[in-house]
């Protein structure tokens, strides 16, 4: 385990490698699994603030489930809140470009220059997953693996990307550049002791 700026980091994350690779999986991770995006609570607030300029960018069927059941729902089994999701188990927030790739509606309004609200940090960072150690009050960061994400490990491991660097832009979003700079330190530390 790794500790930087209150942090506790799974080896996993500088020892593992990963690329997405969209053209194999189509963006699978916006349509698999029970849950919605994890949410933060700012996040939630963005998203009332900026709904109106991101809707124009979203699918039918995503804007009449957010105008029925809201713009996020509270998951009993995660005690978080997260992205709703369609009856098939999509995000509401997905819409797919025109190679049938799933695409986060909020990053295309984001691209659009419409908001400037990127996407949910929890979608920015995967595969990452981040929680909030209760006893300690740290932020715990591990790698999720998931089986849907099979080529872009072997794409990652052809490239031999850390997962930590091809995340490196929602890392520096989520905790500044000084805490990416030391997390580089330590796996260049760890990849010389191995």
């Amino acid at each position: 385990m790794i500790i930087i700026q209150e942090v506790l980091i799974s080896e996993d994350v500088v020892e593992e490698h990963f690329i997405c690779n969209l053209d194999a999986c189509k963006g699978a991770c916006c349509w698999e699994g029970d849950f919605g995006a994890p949410l933060e609570a700012e996040e939630i607030e963005i998203l009332e603030r900026e709904y109106e300029r991101i809707a124009p960018f979203l699918d039918e069927a995503g804007k009449e489930v957010m105008a029925a059941e809201g713009l996020y729902s509270y998951y009993k089994e995660e005690q978080d809140y997260g992205t709703p999701l369609l009856e098939n188990g999509a995000c509401t927030y997905l819409t797919y470009d025109e190679n049938g790739i799933a695409k986060c509606g909020i990053e295309k309004a984001y691209e659009a220059g419409a908001t400037d609200f990127k996407k949910p940090i929890s979608c920015h960072l995967y595969p990452i997953r981040i929680e909030r150690a209760a006893k300690t009050d740290y932020d715990l960061m591990n790698y999720d693996r998931w089986d849907i994400c099979s080529a872009a490990c072997a794409l990652g491991d052809k490239h031999r990307v850390p997962v930590f660097q091809f995340v490196k832009e929602a890392l520096i979003r989520k905790y500044g550049s000084a805490f990416f700079e030391e997390l580089v330190a330590v796996a260049e530390a760890l990849k010389q002791k191995n």
